[in-house]
């Protein structure tokens, strides 16, 4: 029965490790597109800044239940915001 509970937790933690990483490339995808860039180049711009971690990884809860466009748009502004940040 422990094993089990055990196992049941895990694969809890890990669907919701997973829906958040699922969250994080489609937003990297989605602003890469808005942008005309590569995912890549985009990965690379959020990861410089920590935008990965600290905002879209961080505000999972309340951003995932947002449209779409909606996220794109968010997650742009930050990015540029923490660029000109990080610049400064």
């Amino acid at each position: 029965m422990a094993k089990e509970i055990t196992r049941t937790r895990r694969s809890k933690a890990w669907e919701q490790k997973e829906s958040q990483m699922i969250f994080a490339a489609s937003c990297v995808e989605a602003a890469a597109r808005k942008r005309n860039v590569s995912t890549w180049e985009m990965y690379e711009r959020m990861k410089h800044v920590g935008l990965m971690e600290n905002f879209i990884l961080k505000c999972y809860e309340g951003l995932h239940t947002q449209s779409r466009e909606h996220v794109t748009e968010y997650v742009l502004g930050a990015l540029d915001i923490w660029e000109a940040k990080k610049t400064h």
